[in-house]
């Protein structure tokens, strides 16, 4: 934190101090220091603060605080910002740092700037892992916990909840309210949508056009409460992963109408050129560099300006903001939203700046193309062609759903139906490591699971089964445990639609089951004993997989390790049919039952199995 008054150290000279009071009477045109606050005991030892004010950029920095020196003061653009850098020696004790700010060698401001202490285990964090299943929120439409902050003091956009693409007034006390819910299907980790603040006029609630990346949105809560909800969540046993965007910000952030240097923002005052969407050109070893140019500095759309990560002091800004907030609020991983169109070396510092500091958390990269080659490129370990490396553990694995919905989309044949995901599973090779990539039958992007499946329940049942127990880290969207459907075509303010019970008189509430129908309750069963067995099936965790070449509309593999083996059988057959298990042999082994780990019945491993209808089977064998 820092205030303008004065306050008494014991280490200032009374003459230091009584002109430093009488300067501060007549000066206090600093409103503003990014990052607020900073821990000792950190990895890197430099800190670069951001000082806004009112024609600060000429003043010189410095401070008596034993162990920090500065190193660098600058303003290589507008007056109105100060860039001073911290070097901070490994002992330095947390305190105050009075950083005193001189214009011609006298002191015109003082900026009381806090170190606090790391804890101990910050750098041991652990990321989500393939142990975990997350949950994907996006809170303006999950639950409104705290009614009184719909509308708040300068946020233009009010609450509507009329309006599909209006706020709808979801907020983080909706989330923290209902974390006994989310525990309860399984889930250990929860994704919500950027909660940061988007002071935009309109179309706001989504969260992606940031206009203050330190402030949480009045309308969602305050810091302070997301941080209490990540601890929380830590005491039901979830992690919490932030949604963060390094792209672009909100076209109403105060930087577009003076930003800290020139080059801060892409395109900045410049004819609107939006990127060319050209997700291959970044690693296309015949690509123009105009068009890698025209990825990287277009802008994302016209309300979300492009960030310039070619910048040194903004790269540095962006790397601090991240770090402040796992640091901050106790974060567990981080989803980076359209990790392929910022400048790509600087997302190789970005990620290894991160992972420097938490060996152990996990980095989930946006890549949305179909195209495995095209994913793999941005995972960390992954050998590329022109050396490019990625410290990014984890990917979506867009490939895989794709395949997914193809699958149970189209007709059996040959190359059809279930071929298309068994043959897209077998390129796992071109990835560093498949076990990381986040598996997912929809998300906030695209339409609800349900309906891309034509309100098919088994066909829904055998999609979650399988990002439930294929290599990976299980992701869902919410409502998809209730069979929330969407327009068949993209529609964002729909397909994210309300969750019923989230507000003061629904007539429904998934909470309680109140209001629900047969199939909905059924499927909130299915999801919620299929997540809560996941959580202690360490084969589906750690195990090899064995996958067999689809036949007759039935798709079969397994997970096994040296004391477990797990089948799953994905029957699309609306009639009876008999599965033919010799097969299977070199991986049944001499196990003669298995114990449908849904429904807790034996089933006969000899001979043949008799299929009665579509669904998934997911058997333990014995």
């Amino acid at each position: 934190m820092y205030y303008f008054y004065p306050m008494l150290y014991r280490h200032i000279p009374a003459l230091l101090l009584f002109l430093l009071m009488t300067a501060l009477l007549t000066a206090q045109s600093v409103t503003r220091v990014d990052p607020p606050h900073w821990w000792t005991g950190m990895n890197n030892n430099q800190l670069q603060l951001l000082i806004t004010g009112t024609t600060i950029g000429h003043l010189h920095a410095n401070t008596p605080y034993q162990g920090i020196t500065i190193t660098a003061h600058e303003s290589p653009g507008s007056t109105n910002y100060l860039f001073v850098t911290l070097h901070i020696q490994p002992h330095t004790r947390p305190g105050i740092v009075p950083l005193f700010l001189t214009d011609q060698g006298q002191i015109v401001h003082m900026i009381d700037y806090e170190l606090m202490p790391r804890d101990v285990n910050s750098a041991l964090r652990q990321g989500h892992t393939s142990q975990d299943a997350i949950y994907l929120i996006t809170p303006d439409r999950f639950a409104n916990g705290d009614t009184s902050n719909d509308n708040m003091p300068g946020m233009k956009e009010t609450a509507d909840r009329t309006h599909k693409n209006g706020r709808h007034g979801g907020d983080i006390a909706g989330i923290h309210q209902h974390l006994d819910y989310i525990a309860g299907l399984g889930f250990t980790a929860i994704w919500p949508t950027p909660l940061l603040e988007n002071n935009m006029s309109r179309y706001s609630y989504h969260g992606y056009a940031i206009t203050d990346l330190y402030q949480t949105d009045p309308r969602m809560g305050t810091n302070e409460s997301y941080r209490a909800f990540c601890q929380q969540a830590a005491h039901h046993g979830i992690k919490v992963i932030m949604d963060m965007v390094l792209n672009h910000i909100g076209d109403e952030h105060p930087w577009m109408k003076d930003p800290p240097t020139p080059g801060w923002i892409n395109q900045w005052q410049e004819p609107y050129l939006e990127t060319n969407h050209r997700k291959t050109v970044q690693l296309d070893p015949y690509a123009a560099s105009a068009d890698i140019d025209h990825l990287e500095q277009g802008w994302f759309v016209k309300t979300m300006p492009d960030l310039n990560g070619n910048n040194p002091s903004l790269a540095t800004y962006l790397i601090q903001n991240s770090i402040w907030w796992i640091e901050y609020a106790g974060l567990s991983g981080i989803r980076m939203d359209t990790y392929l169109y910022p400048d790509k070396s600087f997302m190789s510092r970005w990620s290894k700046a991160i992972m420097d500091e938490y060996p152990h958390l996990t980095i989930t990269g946006e890549i949305w193309y179909d195209q495995p080659a095209v994913v793999a490129y941005w995972q960390r370990g992954k050998q590329n062609h022109d050396g490019y490396v990625s410290s990014a553990s984890s990917l979506f694995d867009f490939p895989l759903h794709s395949a997914l919905i193809r699958a149970l989309t189209t007709p059996e044949g040959h190359d059809n139906g279930w071929l298309h995901l068994y043959e897209m599973l077998g390129l796992d090779f071109l990835y560093a490591d498949p076990m990381q990539l986040v598996t997912f039958a929809d998300n906030h992007d695209m339409p609800r699971l349900y309906t891309m499946l034509k309100e098919d329940l088994a066909k829904t049942k055998m999609a979650l089964a399988y990002i439930a127990t294929i290599r990976g880290i299980p992701q869902l969207y919410y409502g998809t445990e209730i069979l929330m459907t969407s327009p068949a075509h993209r529609d964002d303010g729909l397909l994210r639609g309300d969750f019923p019970g989230g507000w003061p008189g629904d007539e429904v509430n998934a909470f309680t089951g109140m209001g629900l129908s047969t199939s909905q309750l059924e499927m909130q069963s299915f999801v919620t004993r299929l997540l809560q067995w996941r959580k202690s099936a360490t084969v589906i965790h750690t195990g090899a997989t064995r996958h067999y070449v689809p036949r007759d509309g039935v798709y079969v593999y397994f997970r096994y390790s040296d004391s477990q083996k797990i089948m799953v059988v994905l029957n699309k057959n609306e009639k009876e049919v008999t599965l033919d298990l010799n097969r299977f042999l070199d991986m049944i082994g001499t196990a003669t039952l298995g114990r449908d780990i849904l429904t807790g019945s034996k089933v006969n491993l000899t001979g043949t199995l008799t299929l009665s209808g579509p669904g998934p089977l997911i058997l333990e064998l014995q």
